[in-house]
């Protein structure tokens, strides 16, 4: 072989190398681009699935909310109507209480919203009839 030939022979190497290195620093850069962009991929997909967890969350949170409140009124309602007529009976009797020369007869009849009360007051010699509809303060 000659010196020429051996001479182009080293240059296509050297030249061969460069190219390769050149090729193999472009495929590193591709890569670290490549996993940068995965690991920003995984980041918004993690976000996107929390924010979606949290917000399924807050309006189950916010179902259970409405039924509890739902359930308590319905039944609060009711008894909210009892109580007031307890506390009626309970004013009235008392008041009995206090007339110890009397006594106290009557009856009553709790409807939705209205208690009819009819009372016969006996003190000594006079008696009393009360006749009261009353209505419920109960809002709907």
């Amino acid at each position: 072989m000659t010196d020429e030939a051996a001479a182009v022979l080293i240059q296509a190497w050297w030249r061969g190398t460069l190219v390769r290195r050149t090729l193999l620093h472009a495929a590193l850069r591709a890569w670290i681009i490549q996993c940068w962009w995965r690991r920003m991929l995984a980041t918004m997909l993690t976000k996107r699935r929390r924010a979606v967890l949290e917000n399924y969350s807050r309006q189950e949170w916010a179902a259970v909310r409405v039924q509890a409140w739902f359930r308590m009124w319905r039944i609060r309602m009711p008894y909210c109507r009892l109580l007031n007529a307890v506390r009626i009976i309970q004013a009235y009797w008392r008041w009995r209480n206090c007339h110890t020369r009397g006594f106290i007869q009557g009856h009553y009849e709790l409807k939705a919203n209205l208690l009819n009360l009819q009372l016969e007051i006996s003190l000594g010699s006079q008696a009393y009839r009360v006749t009261q509809r009353i209505p419920l303060p109960i809002k709907e």
